[in-house]
């Protein structure tokens, strides 16, 4: 039985390792219903039409308007041919360059033209499906003075929407809900900052060594403060930003995150801070706030239901945070008194967790790509 528990928790921790230092493959698709006619922006980032159709001429990683322009048509017929709104054709419109919080995207604008006003809208999406099945599109609609959103992908391609009505603010509340929870599982900077600081909950620091906690309960209120701290934080932070009381640099954020997770990593590999680690949670998630307001910002919040978006993007991130919990902390449990959840899991693990998060760091705070195996940053030169 510990065997399959350590097994489990040896793929859990190794399933996030390899993950890259920037965010998994969005694209932002919005569509605005006027009468019989559909206007659309898509914007899709530069690295993965890359990867899909090659957009760099001359290969050296670097992006100029010419190269950039002399690959719209291919952008255009590339995308639009992964798109389809039933009964609405869709003609390419001009195309433009956007940056996002991650990196260059062009901005590709469109209209659909119907046969008629539209009260429901049958849409098809299936953007990179062959190439990245971890892609998603995160989709937003305005219509009769409603805003509707939807998130997109490999397993959900084909969507429809009623338009007839104004939108629920209880389905607006549960489409930022998901949108929170797809965030938390996708930001593996917070994943890896939070099971840093998790990993211990289930032992005490004693005479120099870790030793296994002595109940499930000790353990279980260990990490509802270490959660609870990063809630209450991260909320603040999130919530100023999103609402523009303050903004950081990009770089400067998500290179504090990075930063984060190698110091909480090491502190269990070299223990100093082993008691109230939920000091750190607050400390550090004060900054992990900026970082989810990054893609609130990228999804773009409706003005007219802002604190309802930031309540239920909120909501989702703890929803996220909690299924993750409720998956570790049994497993961890089980394996503590383990020689192998010890020394390989948690020294091991963390050892590995603060080497990545080192590799991101450097990433972040240089804008540089250390990892070959990942698709080229591109700059504009």
């Amino acid at each position: 039985m510990i065997g399959r528990v350590l097994a489990i928790l040896a793929l859990l921790l190794g399933a996030v390792l390899p993950a890259s230092a920037h965010k998994p493959s969005d694209s932002y698709l919005t569509l605005a219903v006027e009468g019989e006619t559909v206007r659309g922006q898509w914007d899709i980032a530069l690295r993965d039409l890359e990867f899909a159709i090659g957009v760099d001429g001359n290969g050296d990683g670097q992006l100029t308007w010419d190269e950039i322009r002399a690959q719209h048509q291919a952008i255009a017929a590339y995308a639009l041919a992964r798109l389809t709104i039933a009964g609405c054709p869709v003609t390419a419109g001009e195309q433009l360059i956007d940056n996002h919080t991650d990196g260059a995207y062009t901005v590709l604008r469109f209209t659909a033209a119907c046969s008629a006003a539209p009260k429901q809208l049958a849409i098809g999406y299936r953007l990179f499906a062959d190439t990245d099945p971890q892609h998603k599109g995160l989709l937003k609609i305005t219509a009769n003075g409603a805003t509707r959103t939807a998130i997109f992908g490999v397993d959900k391609p084909e969507q429809t929407f009623v338009l007839s009505g104004a939108s629920s603010r209880i389905g607006e509340f549960f489409d930022y809900v998901k949108h929170g929870v797809w965030h938390i599982w996708i930001g593996f900077d917070h994943i890896l900052f939070l099971l840093s600081l998790l990993l211990p909950a289930v032992l005490v620091w004693r005479g120099a060594r870790w030793e296994k906690a002595p109940d499930f309960r000790s353990a279980a209120i260990d990490v509802l403060k270490i959660i609870s701290a990063f809630t209450l934080a991260h909320s603040v932070t999130l919530s100023m930003a999103a609402l523009g009381l303050v903004s950081l640099p990009s770089r400067w954020v998500e290179s504090a995150i990075a930063a984060s997770v190698v110091i909480a990593a090491l502190n269990n590999v070299v223990p100093i801070v082993h008691g109230k680690r939920w000091i750190a949670a607050f400390v550090f998630g004060l900054i992990h706030g900026f970082g989810f307001a990054s893609v609130l910002a990228d999804l773009g919040l409706p003005q007219g239901s802002l604190a309802l978006a930031l309540i239920g993007f909120n909501a989702g991130v703890e929803l996220g945070q909690l299924a993750i919990v409720a998956v570790f902390l049994p497993l961890a449990f089980a394996a503590r008194d383990s020689w192998f959840y010890r020394r390989m899991v948690l020294v091991g693990g963390s050892a590995a967790i603060a080497l990545l998060a080192a590799v991101w760091l450097g990433e972040r705070a240089l804008d540089v790509e250390l990892m070959a195996h990942l698709p080229a940053a591109f700059t504009f030169g």
